[in-house]
């Protein structure tokens, strides 16, 4: 069942219980006003007859008779007795179409009005003193009026409620339909987005307000962007590993075809064969980071309590010896206690992440100095990380942390472009962040911030 369809449905059934309940309510209260109106209608029938019967003494059975007759608008199945305190019928002849039973007459004696149902008919006794006696006199009719006022009212109820759920069904078709239209102008324009259209986005000005429909397209948009992104990279990634996998492999293959095409000396054979081992050594170094890129998850954060102060002058330890001078480090501002400087992770990972990036400031910088500051500002410990090197150009920032891409001033430099992403990726799984600022011909700098 569609939305719309339960939705619809969903409405009328709401309605229609609360449009029940109200009716019945209503019957309800009319049909207890009806019959509490019927038996003041009783009793004042019965005070009449005491007083017209009782209070005239010389007044016969049969001039009682006409005057109910003439002057008294007689009532459906009605029925009029009166009785002596001893329970016998007086004045009026007893009426064969009801028998009162003597334990109702007794408890009209007692309490002076009772209401009660015979048969078809209401009835009322009351009590009542005369200058001759005490007598009970009881009223009884058929309330044919009110049952026909009801059955109406019942009629017309039923009528309304009929005809309000047709009404409430077609509103609520109406209403559904033009409720749901944006979400369904939604679902056809994602529709016709596919993997080479992810530049299209959803138009959020579906709907005139800021509401729920605007939050849609806006998330599906932002959907939308991440999905380009991820695609894009993804692209950039295969042109980037496949050219970087395919160098060295062409390099070794002409090598060996070279060396292959004729006989040659030792020395010859010597040095084709390093030049080889140094391409696979290459290509090694290459499938090495690969891996490293792919398994720095979540489950590579381990549970070892690291010091990042003693974390960057072990990233110095491991650069090549010949580089390491050229590392300065600066020990700032420090926290006032040394548990400040520590979290918890994956040693080895956030080594080679620091490393990563000293080597890439060492390889960048030529010969010039690579400034390292440690500082604990604000609440954060901060690595500064700062070369003297070519640069970025602007353009190119925001594409240095997709695996295998290399600016255009960088492709001179030995290198596969993995290792800035790779240590961006274990630095964001260790609840850090590493932001890059560079300005080519002025070097860049690179903030890793805990």
């Amino acid at each position: 069942m569609t939305i719309r369809n339960r939705l619809t449905w969903l409405f009328v059934g709401i309605v229609a219980v609360l449009l029940l309940a109200a009716m019945s309510v209503i019957y309800i209260l009319q049909a207890d006003y009806t019959h509490e109106e019927f038996h003041q209608r009783l009793r004042d029938r019965a005070e009449v007859t005491g007083y017209v019967f009782l209070e005239q003494d010389e007044l016969r059975a049969e001039a009682f008779r006409e005057f109910q007759r003439r002057y008294l608008r007689t009532l459906t199945g009605e029925v009029l007795q009166i009785y002596d305190a001893q329970l016998h019928p007086r004045f009026i002849e007893q009426d064969k179409r009801i028998q009162i039973s003597d334990e109702i007459l007794t408890r009209i004696l007692t309490e002076k009005e009772v209401y009660f149902d015979m048969a078809n008919r209401q009835a009322v006794g009351i009590f009542y003193r005369d200058n001759q006696g005490e007598y009970i006199i009881v009223a009884a009719a058929e309330n044919h009026s009110g049952r026909a006022r009801l059955e109406h009212l019942a009629t017309i109820l039923a009528c309304i409620f009929v005809g309000s759920l047709v009404m409430i069904y077609v509103a609520g078709r109406v209403f559904s339909g033009r409720a749901l239209a944006p979400i369904a102008a939604v679902n056809d324009q994602v529709d016709r987005i596919t993997a080479r259209d992810l530049h299209l986005r959803v138009d959020e000005r579906l709907s005139t307000e800021q509401d729920e429909i605007t939050r849609l397209a806006r998330t599906f948009n932002r959907m939308l962007e991440r999905l380009e992104e991820s695609f894009e990279g993804q692209r950039t990634f295969v042109s980037n590993a496949s050219h970087e996998l395919r160098t060295p492999l062409t390099a070794t293959i002409g090598e060996l075809q070279v060396l292959l095409n004729r006989d040659r000396d030792p020395a010859a054979y010597r040095e084709a064969l390093g030049s080889v081992l140094a391409e696979l050594q290459q290509f090694k170094s290459l499938i090495n980071n690969l891996l490293e890129l792919t398994q720095a998850t979540d489950s590579a954060a381990g549970a070892d309590e690291i010091r990042l102060d003693e974390l960057v002058w072990e990233a110095r330890e491991a650069v090549a010896p010949a580089q390491r001078p050229r590392v300065q480090i600066t020990m700032a501002e420090l926290p006032p206690s040394p548990e400040r400087m520590e979290i918890r992770g994956n040693r080895q990972l956030l080594s080679r992440a620091f490393t990563n990036l000293l080597d890439n400031a060492l390889k960048y910088s030529g010969t010039q100095p690579v400034a390292v500051r440690f500082a604990f500002e604000d609440g954060h410990v901060r690595v500064r990380i700062t070369d003297q090197g070519i640069g970025i150009e602007e353009k190119d920032l925001g594409q240095i942390f997709q695996p295998f891409f290399r600016a255009a001033n960088a492709r001179g430099v030995v290198g596969h472009g993995v290792g800035l992403p790779l240590a961006r990726r274990i630095i964001e799984l260790h609840g850090g962040e590493l932001r890059i600022q560079s300005e080519p011909g002025r070097g860049t700098v690179a903030e890793v911030c805990f």
